[in-house]
């Protein structure tokens, strides 16, 4: 199954760093590295940047923000980390840190560095080597959300793990927090929205369902499947936006992505991972399994897949904005303010249809 391994690609020219300061740096925090580092980039970066760096006998992943990116909220490198190291010891999938990157003249920007791990990561279609039929792909699905299950029965009542969140009243902040950064990241032409904005405030829960570590972007890109036994997760990535919150919040979030095989051709152009795929739940039995697995109810999920839709199109215009403004030339970008108009379009079906 070697030919299904994730492999990083050439590093974007905008992308790079001076690898010279890095492996210096990296060589005074970690020990046994030898030799001069190559340096590669994995696909994505919409938000923060991974590289593989290959030394003689052993590859480290390095993480960083985009140029331009500030140290707060999804690109605050130092949080990440620290959550990780944090939650490493109760939710074994957490890949283990090796060093942080605290002084900012190394690369210009906080940055960590953790172990590899080596394994297949599924992006927009399931490759074929990985032999799985159908009932194949309902188990590897399962999987996926018994890993989810996993993690928000994590015990958050830890002291190590109270520092990563603010824990009750976290869906009323979201909705609040996530409403301005959608007002500031508005450009030229924007679809304000207001009426999401509006019915988002006051359909929202009066209390949360519960505190529990959530990851915030879990996607089947973000997860790692052990190459020989494809059906077994053996690492979850990406901590980023990693938090103290509400379940049903994480699972909402997680839907976003969730394009299914009966979906519009614009939402399929969207897909980045095999959720359409034959197997595959389609998004109703998602929330129904979490639901079965949980004892959460979930009868009424309007509001948390609209709020993760709401969430996901703040993400892509901000994106987009910092494409407008030249803090960014990667082209796929170029599409975002589209892609955002689109999201505000499914919030308004799903609002439509909604009995809440």
């Amino acid at each position: 199954m070697s030919d299904t391994l994730d492999q990083a690609r050439a590093l974007r020219e905008e992308d790079a760093f001076d690898v010279a300061r890095v492996d210096a740096y990296l060589k005074r925090h970690i020990d046994g590295l030898e030799g001069t580092p190559t340096v590669a980039q994995f696909p994505g970066g919409a938000s923060n940047l991974t590289y593989l760096l290959t030394y003689a006998g052993r590859e480290v992943v390095l993480r960083r923000p985009p140029a331009g990116a500030k140290a707060k909220s999804a690109h605050d490198m130092l949080r990440e980390a620290h959550v990780m190291a944090a939650l490493k010891p109760h939710y074994r999938y957490v890949p283990s840190i090796l060093a942080i990157g605290e002084d900012e003249s190394v690369i210009g920007q906080h940055f960590y560095v953790m172990e590899r791990l080596r394994g297949t990561i599924l992006r927009r279609d399931l490759p074929a080597q990985l032999g799985l039929d159908a009932d194949g792909v309902r188990k590897l699905c399962h999987g996926f959300i018994d890993r989810l299950v996993q993690l928000h029965q994590v015990d958050a009542s830890r002291t190590e793990l109270q520092a990563i969140g603010k824990g009750e009243g976290y869906i009323a902040r979201q909705v609040a927090g996530w409403s301005e950064r959608w007002r500031q990241a508005l450009t030229e032409g924007t679809d304000a929205c207001e009426d999401v904005l509006a019915w988002l405030a006051q359909k929202q829960p009066a209390r949360d369902n519960g505190t529990c570590v959530i990851h915030n972007d879990y996607r089947f890109d973000n997860v790692v499947l052990d190459p020989g036994q494809p059906l077994h997760i053996i690492g979850v990535l990406d901590w980023e936006m990693a938090t103290l919150g509400d379940p049903l919040m994480d699972l909402g979030g997680s839907l976003a992505y969730w394009v299914q095989a009966d979906d519009d051709a614009v939402f399929q152009s969207f897909r980045r991972q095999p959720s359409n795929a034959a197997g595959m739940l389609a998004r109703r039995e998602v929330i129904d399994y979490y639901g079965s697995r949980t004892g959460l109810s979930v009868d009424n999920f309007d509001f948390y897949e609209v709020f993760g839709l709401f969430r996901l199109m703040v993400i892509i215009q901000q994106i987009y904005r910092r494409f407008v403004l030249g803090q960014t030339t990667n082209p796929q970008f170029a599409g975002f303010g589209d892609a955002a108009r689109y999201m505000g379009a499914r919030c308004r079906r799903i609002i439509a249809r909604s009995v809440l």
